[in-house]
């Protein structure tokens, strides 16, 4: 047997969440294998069985600190449907949205110039020291302070509309539990304009990058894939909040579109692994060998005809110009993330101004059904939450498919690829080669904390020990 060496990246840093990076080389220094590893465990499918429905849209958000309004919104629209509720009074849905916006813009930011930006402006191999944002805050405090602002500005947003800026209420099952006053309204109009210039900003911040880089953007974890995520129904928009399912194979032609996300089952199926607590999700016309796909910003900006903002509808030409079509480049996400912001900015812009924003028609009622299916675009992602309760409104099921889950093949992919081209056949393994291998990673702004789940038992050994540290008793299994 050829002797082996194990290299091994643990934890990643600058992601949400804890996991870890296996990469094997042989006798001859070559990559021979590279894994991403989610080393912890959070059973959310298991533990929210019992609950009452109303209960779950704030449950749910505990899965996660940076993306909690994802997870709050698509309980919910599970619940909208369970009580019976298919359309929503116009100001609880046009609420519901403003909250979307304001997560995903903040979201993006907080990934783009807190996580990313220190290895786009200062190097992926420069001094692990120097990768943080205080460094970015130091060598630019204009750019510092912007995203400081930039993020204040979506939390607010989400305040606003969820009464508190993490783990929010608003959302409720039926509709919403509050409108938007005029003076909180006027301050936030206040803002607006401000953060659309900014974000504009940021995002030729992320363009210029690629462009300016465009050899190593393609050669760095690209590679072709099947691209999936909402649009809205009809005209195949970008809609973060609601529309339906479109997969788009390597080439742009479609694998399914239009398809009623409650149909999501008929579709996806998801494989597990005996290396990690995350699960592999593939379509299952194509089979777990050529069915697995990608999910985010880059995805939306594949599938969606267009958006309906003036601005990121340019930026989103701009892209589709360079890339000639479909992008499969991995860090063209940063670029894709960017039009995000500028699109939501300009949404919240559009819904502040819209008068049903202050209407009193907040919950609608309808036939009690016994399931429900919500599926959002989160800041990562298509997210999926399905679940079934009993005749005593206690969840009797719950299945989970979140943005970074969706992902989990490519980035898997992405970090043999890199791995190989940056480390086979260097005589000296240094701290900065194994950066570049994190930086594919953050591309994608995984949440690890939101993704792990596990299908069956769960190896797990409980250990009791007494004042003096001495050991009580021992059960379960070893990990």
């Amino acid at each position: 047997m050829s002797e082996t060496r194990l290299i091994e990246i643990s934890p990643v840093t600058r992601v949400e969440g804890h996991g870890k990076v296996t990469i094997h080389l042989d006798a001859n220094n070559q990559v021979d294998e590279a894994r991403l590893h989610i080393v912890e465990f959070r059973g959310f499918e298991r533990f929210i069985r019992g609950r009452l429905l109303w209960e779950v849209p704030v449950i749910v958000q505990r899965l996660c600190g940076i993306c909690p309004v994802s997870h709050h919104l698509a309980a919910a629209k599970a619940m909208d449907q369970i009580v019976g509720v298919d359309v929503l009074p116009p100001t609880a849905e046009k609420m519901r949205r403003l909250m979307h916006y304001g997560q995903v813009m903040q979201s993006h930011v907080l990934h783009f110039f807190h996580l990313s930006a220190p290895d786009l402006l200062f190097g992926f191999g420069a001094p692990a020291e120097r990768r943080n944002i205080f460094e970015v805050i130091r060598e630019n405090p204009e750019l510092g302070l912007r995203a400081v602002l930039m993020r204040k500005f979506g939390q607010e947003i989400i305040e606003a509309t969820a009464g508190k800026k993490i783990h929010g209420t608003g959302a409720i099952p039926g509709g919403i539990n509050r409108n938007l006053d005029i003076a909180t309204r006027d301050r936030l109009l206040g803002q607006v304009d401000q953060m659309l210039d900014w974000a504009q900003d940021a995002l030729a911040i992320a363009r210029n990058y690629v462009q300016d880089h465009s050899a190593m953007v393609a050669d760095f974890g690209t590679f072709p894939s099947t691209h999936m995520a909402l649009v809205r129904e009809g005209d195949g928009a970008l809609d973060l909040y609601h529309g339906r399912m479109r997969a788009l194979n390597c080439a742009g032609a479609p694998i399914f579109d239009m398809l009623d996300y409650c149909d999501y089952h008929k579709v996806l199926v998801e494989d597990v692994r005996s290396w990690s607590y995350m699960k592999f999700p593939f379509i299952k016309e194509l089979g777990p060998e050529n069915g697995w796909y990608r999910v985010g910003p880059l995805a939306r900006m594949n599938t969606a005809s267009f958006i309906d903002t003036p601005l990121a509808n340019a930026a989103h030409g701009a892209l589709r110009a360079f890339s000639g079509g479909m992008n499969h480049s991995t860090l063209a996400n940063h670029w894709a993330r960017m039009i995000e912001v500028v699109h939501c900015v300009e949404k919240i812009r559009e819904l502040l101004h819209d008068p049903d924003l202050q209407g009193t028609d907040l919950v609608a009622k309808g036939e009690r059904r016994f399931e429900g299916i919500g599926v959002i675009e989160a800041p990562r992602g298509n997210l999926i939450h399905h679940y079934k309760v009993d005749e005593h409104d206690q969840v009797t099921f719950c299945n989970l498919i979140v943005s970074t889950t969706h992902n989990n093949e490519g980035m898997n992919r992405a970090v043999k690829d890199v791995a190989v081209k940056h480390l086979s056949g260097q005589p000296k393994i240094t701290e900065g080669m194994l950066n570049h291998v994190e930086v594919a990673i953050r591309a994608y702004d995984p949440c690890l904390s939101c993704a792990t789940h596990a299908l069956g038992q769960m190896p797990l050994q409980v250990e009791i020990y007494d004042a003096d540290a001495r050991l009580i008793d021992r059960a379960g299994q070893c990990l």
